[in-house]
């Protein structure tokens, strides 16, 4: 997944920091769960969030028709069931008698119809606009999505889609309430008066650089099985103050911890490494002088040592990656997995043999040596130590052939940003499978996407996108999956470095927690022993 813009991160900051509740601080509180899993989200709007941190607290405080259970598995969430055409083409969901709004409001099918709408509305320009593609009446602008009645939506396909109950359970499509957002305006999710959910919990108060708390939402469906009556979302952007915290047990979950302490932590029992569906790569500014040649592109590409990033930076089981798709998703046939089928692009073990490769291209280029060529920038947040070290790392070996490359840092709202506008030559990035299917990590290429952060743009791979997403043979669509892949590297327009895994420190006391290979921490049902 990553957002929005740094204005409205600012407002949140001049409208909450003289703010503070009567709370006050609640993290030892034996009815609160503080935890941390990341700093200051930069948005929490279901449409306008790409970013994982920001969507593990909008699961928390939304929820869609369908939702993730602990295998991944979409289970019923607001619908109550869902009947599908012979054809697989038209979805017919019934809701759940009585659901209502954080604020006691009813909801209805009507909301879904509207939330979904504005998702994809050029006013919204929500980066995830493209995943409503599969939906008929997109390209039109207004989807073929109905509410006959309160408690029914259907929804008609283009085509057949394998996946489509998992994007329902995706965080974009939640819905939300018309009368908030119109009245607000992109405010409407900077404050908790203003944040009505429809989800497990509500958020309660907010203060900007310090917390987050969400209380149990008594109007939520399955409210009876819901764990903690606080869950108090720690912010905070510094691995070692993280970890300091955690052991002094002021917050009994970390999703990050300072890469030296990785070795000390291995063998204890709060350290837990789980897989994780997702690729970590370097963006280029497709669009920028010099990058916008493919042979540049390429020895860039060739002159990374992957086993010693994972071996002495990741340290945590980190696989060096040879393609962009991750391993751990499946093929045609299920017996095989998609990277197994599809092969590296180059050895991503073979460092000397890919150097010399490396410096053929760039000689190829035009740029023997590296001779001709501008000093680039290389941007990453500083809130991980991994990022920085990598990007020494690889400004060590990108030296090696001739290219000189500056760091920058820039914190974790106003980073996304400026890679998102596309105000950067070269920069750290990372993605998350949205949903278990490989086009997760295709379709977000095509021009335009607001996750295209390399302002790529190619028209036959669009094409394919497109004939992908219309296609319901499985075979002949895993094929052209392949096909665009082989698009991504035969231009050279991203770099990978390893395939993710999840590391974390939890407390032992915490029961029912479950990490997601999404990425996502589902804390609602966590209960905490005595």
């Amino acid at each position: 997944m990553k957002t929005r813009k740094i204005a409205l991160l600012t407002a949140i900051i001049m409208v909450f920091v003289m703010v503070l509740s009567a709370c006050g601080n609640n993290a030892g509180a034996k009815d609160t769960l503080p935890v941390n899993v990341g700093s200051d989200p930069d948005t929490i709007d279901p449409a306008l969030n790409s970013a994982v941190d920001g969507a593990t607290m909008i699961i928390h405080a939304f929820e869609g028709l369908y939702t993730l259970d602990k295998d991944g598995v979409p289970i019923p969430g607001q619908a109550l069931d869902c009947k599908i055409s012979d054809d697989g083409t038209v979805y017919t969901f019934t809701l759940r008698d009585g659901l209502k709004w954080s604020d006691g409001k009813a909801l209805t099918a009507h909301d879904f119809v509207y939330s979904w709408n504005r998702a994809i509305s050029p006013e919204t320009a929500a980066d995830y606009a493209y995943m409503f593609e599969v939906i008929d009446g997109y390209d039109e602008g207004k989807l073929n999505v109905t509410a006959p009645d309160d408690k029914t939506l259907v929804v008609t396909l283009k085509n057949r889609i394998p996946y489509f109950l998992e994007l329902t359970a995706f965080p974009t499509f939640s819905p939300v309430r018309q009368d908030i957002v119109e009245a607000h305006g992109d405010a409407w999710a900077t404050k908790p008066d203003t944040y009505i959910g429809n989800g497990p919990y509500k958020v309660t108060e907010w203060v900007p650089g310090s917390h987050i708390t969400m209380t149990k939402n008594k109007n939520y469906w399955n409210y009876k099985a819901l764990g903690m009556e606080n869950i108090k979302f720690v912010l905070m952007d510094d691995p070692g103050a993280q970890l300091t915290a955690f052991t002094q047990g002021e917050i009994l979950f970390t999703d990050d911890m300072p890469n030296d302490e990785i070795d000390a932590w291995r063998e204890k029992p709060e350290f837990n490494i789980e897989g994780q569906l997702g690729t970590y790569y370097v963006s280029f500014n497709t669009q920028k002088e010099h990058l916008n040649n493919p042979k540049v592109r390429e020895a860039m590409i060739l002159a990374i040592d992957r086993d010693f990033i994972c071996r002495e930076i990741g340290k945590a089981g980190q696989v060096p990656a040879g393609a962009f798709v991750p391993i751990g998703l499946s093929d045609a046939d299920p017996t095989k997995e998609f990277r197994d089928v599809g092969g590296n692009y180059y050895d991503p073990y073979d460092y000397e043999g890919n150097l010399e490769k490396a410096k053929k291209a760039l000689a190829d280029a035009g740029y023997p040596n590296g001779e001709g060529l501008p000093t680039f920038e290389y941007l990453y947040n500083p809130e991980s130590s991994a990022h920085m070290a990598i990007g020494e790392a690889l400004q060590d070996m990108w030296g090696k052939i001739g290219i000189k490359v500056n760091l920058v840092s820039q914190e974790w709202a106003t980073f996304l940003n400026t890679r998102k506008n596309g105000d950067y030559d070269i920069a750290r990035n990372g993605w998350l499978g949205d949903y278990n299917d490989p086009i997760s990590f295709l379709d977000m290429w095509i021009t335009g996407s607001g996750n295209n952060d390399a302002q790529w743009s190619n028209p036959e791979y669009d094409a394919l996108i497109s004939q992908i997403k219309s296609e319901t043979d499985t075979e002949k669509r895993f094929e052209l999956m392949h096909k665009a892949e082989d698009i991504i590297f035969a231009e050279s327009m991203l770099c990978p470095i390893y395939y993710y895994v999840d590391i974390f420190l939890i407390n032992q006391k915490v029961e029912n927690f479950w990490s997601s290979p999404l990425g996502y921490k589902y804390f609602m049902y966590a209960t905490v022993k005595e």
